[in-house]
């Protein structure tokens, strides 16, 4: 895990609020992912671009997120969130985040794939096509990779969600965080600690779906499949 936060490009700090942490009083491994992409837009938008993709009816859609954590902060707790582009492979772009706390120490970081697509056809736009090279360094490379997950052999589980108004995002999708709540939830309700957590987006879900969670435990780990019917709309492999 990296805390060279030299190498970012944009920073934001932080107050952990009461409305963010779980019953122990740690930061909610949903809200460090909103944190996250809140600094990502702002990042984005402190040179216009996210207003000039919305003029050119493009979208970025997350692919892929893995978050490794050392340490979750508590209520009141200032904290320094960095980010930066971390350039382009294929069709996926990249984008890397690093939280710090008190003097410096080193709490979590992030690294996110990325696909551009154009909002009304929903086809796939080459990246470098679009992306401004003094905000993602194109030509560069991330240090690290979040891996497509293969799973096999899960067992159906007894626990489901419906896709409540409250997972919707402003596409009226459900929001990227509302999956990482999910299997947070499931994760707490099995009595059950996240060490870290990488998540592929593989389908859109609706308000109204019923999405069935599939699960295979191993030793060190969880892995989780989420399906409306016979799509597969997530995976989550979670570290315990």
């Amino acid at each position: 895990m990296s805390s060279k936060s030299e190498s970012f490009q944009f920073s934001k700090v932080f107050e952990i609020g009461s409305f963010q942490v779980n019953p122990d009083g740690k930061l909610r491994w949903k809200d460090l992912a909103d944190l996250f992409q809140e600094v990502a837009w702002r990042h984005a938008d402190s040179a216009d671009f996210g207003r000039i993709l919305q003029e050119a009816n493009q979208m970025w859609v997350l692919s892929r997120f893995e978050i490794k954590c050392e340490d979750l902060p508590s209520w009141g707790d200032q904290v320094e969130i960095f980010t930066a582009g971390r350039g382009v492979e294929g069709l996926f772009a990249f984008r890397e985040f690093l939280m710090l706390g008190d003097k410096g120490k080193t709490l979590a970081a992030g690294m996110s794939s990325w696909l551009l697509l154009d909002s009304q056809s929903k086809k796939i736009i080459a990246p470098e096509k679009a992306l401004p090279d003094h905000l993602f360094k194109v030509n560069s490379k991330p240090a690290w990779i979040s891996e497509r997950h293969r799973l096999k052999s899960l067992e159906k589980s007894e626990t489901g969600i419906k896709v409540r108004a409250s997972d919707l995002d402003l596409q009226n999708h459900v929001n990227n965080t509302s999956y990482i709540r999910w299997v947070e939830d499931f994760m707490q309700e099995e009595g059950l600690k996240i060490e870290s957590l990488s998540i592929n987006y593989l389908a859109e879900c609706f308000l109204g779906d019923q999405v069935d969670f599939f699960i295979k435990r191993l030793d060190s780990e969880l892995q989780i499949l989420g399906q409306v019917g016979e799509k597969k709309v997530f995976s989550a492999v979670v570290k315990i």
